[in-house]
């Protein structure tokens, strides 16, 4: 079976579905790699790089077609390449079925396979083939760079001879993995950094990260990214409500916006309206990854660059990790290597499209003359549901003092059953046991109710250190082995010998484990 890549003929599209390192993978699945002259040429591999690597390159589109069984593409297939698609051939590449319907429809009409890379499902196993995360990656860190080179000031704060700079302010709507690329970006930029998502879940990865999670004064329920395969999902009004008046705080004090919020399905939510950009300050900057989609700013205009009366300036583009073509090419390309793993499991370069797997299925939008478009939801759940969890019933004073009065009572009576038991106890002895014994047993008695006392009142938390103490000065006992050991009965002496050496390991033992733990709270 055969594998090629054409070039994308998509207006200022640099990335390239192969790369050299790539198709060297895909042989040894057993497959034969093509490549269309000059597509790799604007993500800096040449003709000669994939040559190297086995590569067969052909001279055009139309001779990658009839000689390919599967075509792996970046961009959704414009209508002339629908064309050259057939019966026994599989398209590889990003698709959006929910939104290019009249395409789908084509496609399938000509009885190609398709599957779609921004269909595969968000599950665990699947990862290594998200290509949306992969470009989302790219396209959060390459918005944090557009913003700087269009932001005229500092990212971070600085105090110089000239005057203070204070940091740039930046908020990110969105928490995907396109947001956490730019939160991360700007945070190590140096901005103060601000995100907001409408998944609570995220607000750990957000703090952890070093940015300051917008919150909300919203009573309604939040949303569970779990029922949502880990994106989001459409707003209730009174949440958007919410949302909107939070925005229009932050707009005054905000310097750069990064929006990256979609729905699957959908087109981008309204979220930074007309006049919150009027409400910025000159020389603020909005880049809005959402701009194919529509856009999550009012004044967005897709791959555009426009500045408001208030002089804030509006990013659209929609080419973001095309700009970045050679990294973004490697990812894509590992991406459908990993897809085309997961269809070759014998390695011997014959597909098996398994209808039952579900990253497959879920990927796969036609096949065999039908559209398979949409899939069933995956049977694993993308994000485990954290169950809520119990709140400690919080007590009122007369309860409080009711626990605390009935431990009271409790102890109290442990303590005299005890002493009343260990009474009893030493009264029988004092009966019928002879003189001797009685001076022995009250010393053993009184070291093991003075022992019993000192560990059992000391906290868990300290245990380690003050038992090491308390076992070195309790070895004491040594003294009495060593005045047992010149007995005259060999049964003594030996007793006594267990005793100094079983004690002397206790004493040396424990005063080295203080003298360990106490070193590790010096300085040198």
């Amino acid at each position: 079976m055969k594998i090629g890549s054409p070039k994308e003929i998509y207006p200022g599209e640099a990335r390239v579905a192969m790369t050299p390192d790539s198709a060297l993978q895909l042989q040894k699945l057993g497959y034969e790699c093509l490549i269309e002259t000059g597509s790799g040429k604007a993500a800096g591999f040449s003709d000669e790089a994939y040559a190297k690597a086995g590569v067969t390159v052909v001279p055009n589109a139309a001779a990658l077609y009839g000689a390919a069984d599967f075509i792996a593409k970046v961009r959704p297939p414009e209508q002339s390449e629908v064309e050259l698609l057939g019966p026994g051939k599989t398209l590889i590449s990003f698709f959006y079925p929910a939104q290019n319907k009249e395409l789908l429809e084509a496609a399938n009409a000509k009885g190609a396979n398709v599957i779609a890379m921004d269909m595969v499902p968000r599950i665990s196993r699947a990862q290594k083939m998200d290509a949306l995360s992969s470009m989302a990656n790219i396209a959060g860190y390459r918005a944090v760079i557009e913003a700087g080179n269009n932001f005229g000031r500092f990212f971070t704060g600085q105090v110089t001879a000239a005057g203070k700079i204070p940091p740039a302010k930046v908020l990110v709507i969105g928490a995907g993995v396109a947001g956490l690329a730019a939160v991360g970006t700007s945070v190590s930029l140096g901005a103060i950094t601000y995100a907001f998502d409408v998944r609570p879940e995220v607000a750990e990865q957000i703090e952890s990260m070093g940015a300051n999670f917008v919150f909300l004064d919203f009573a309604g329920p939040a949303q569970d990214g779990a029922a949502t395969g880990g994106y989001a999902a459409p707003s209730s009004p009174e949440f958007r409500e919410a949302q909107l008046k939070k925005f229009r705080e932050l707009a005054p004090e905000i310097d750069i916006v990064i929006t990256t919020a979609l729905i699957p399905g959908r087109d981008a939510p309204k979220l930074w309206l007309e006049d919150m950009v009027a409400a910025m300050k000159p020389g603020s900057v909005i880049v809005d990854l959402a701009a194919e989609r529509g856009g999550n700013c009012d004044l967005t205009v897709a791959d555009q660059k426009i500045v408001s009366p208030n002089g804030v300036t509006v990013i659209g583009y929609t080419d973001f990790p095309s700009r970045m073509a050679t990294q973004a090419s490697t990812l894509y390309a590992t991406n459908i290597r990993h897809m085309m793993t997961d269809l070759t499991p014998a390695k011997d370069g014959v597909p098996v499209h398994n209808m039952d797997d579900d990253v497959i299925r879920g990927a796969t939008v036609t096949k065999d003359g039908a559209i398979t478009y949409p899939p069933p939801p995956p049977k694993i759940q993308a994000i485990a549901a954290a169950k809520p969890k119990e709140k400690v019933k919080e007590l009122t004073p007369e309860e409080k003092r009711a626990v605390e009065a009935a431990a009271f009572k409790a102890q109290t009576r442990n303590q005299f059953t005890l002493l009343a038991v260990s009474g009893a106890l030493i009264l029988l002895a004092g009966l019928y046991a002879p003189a001797s014994f009685m001076s022995h047993f009250i010393v053993f008695v009184l070291s093991c109710y003075v022992g019993f006392q000192v560990i059992w009142n000391v906290s868990h938390s300290l245990h380690t250190p003050l038992m090491a103490v308390t076992n070195a000065i309790s070895s004491i006992i040594i003294l009495g082995a060593l005045m047992q050991i010149g007995s005259g009965s060999i049964l003594v002496i030996i007793l006594a010998a267990l005793s100094v050496f079983m004690a002397g390991i206790n004493i040396f033992g424990g005063f080295m484990v203080t003298r360990r733990m106490l070193a590790m709270f010096q300085k040198s």
